[in-house]
């Protein structure tokens, strides 16, 4: 079965050491929270505010071990007001877990975006 798992992670600042340590916290967060190996990770896209522009954040999951999964990286819309300096998941994996004992992470300042499912 495939699910979705959602993520979120506000970081220090617009520089690469920023980007890819928040990106490697979430990562690693979101796969131990959920039991998953590389393996069980079919794709993951990352999106970052507009202004984080310092690195990719596939980067962080790259260095992760994530040298044969699909990753994307893309600007998040820019909406007035909105939270500044966060980098978003949005990964699908293969797990036999039900919809309901999936964690989604939201950390740091994020944990604003979600106040209903951040855990």
């Amino acid at each position: 079965m495939v699910r979705a798992i959602r993520g979120a992670i506000q970081v220090d600042g617009n520089d690469r050491d920023a980007v890819l340590a928040g990106t490697t916290e979430l990562m690693s967060e979101v796969m131990e929270r959920n039991n998953l190996t590389t393996d069980d990770v079919i794709s993951v896209i990352f999106t970052a505010t507009p202004d984080l522009t310092a690195e990719f954040p596939a980067l962080a999951a790259r260095k992760l071990g994530f040298h044969d999964v699909p990753l994307l990286c893309a600007s998040e819309i820019d909406v007035p007001g909105a939270l500044p300096r966060v980098v978003r998941l949005m990964a699908h994996v293969a797990t036999d877990r039900p919809r309901q004992e999936i964690q989604h992470v939201y950390l740091r300042g994020a944990t604003a975006l979600r106040v209903d499912i951040a855990q």
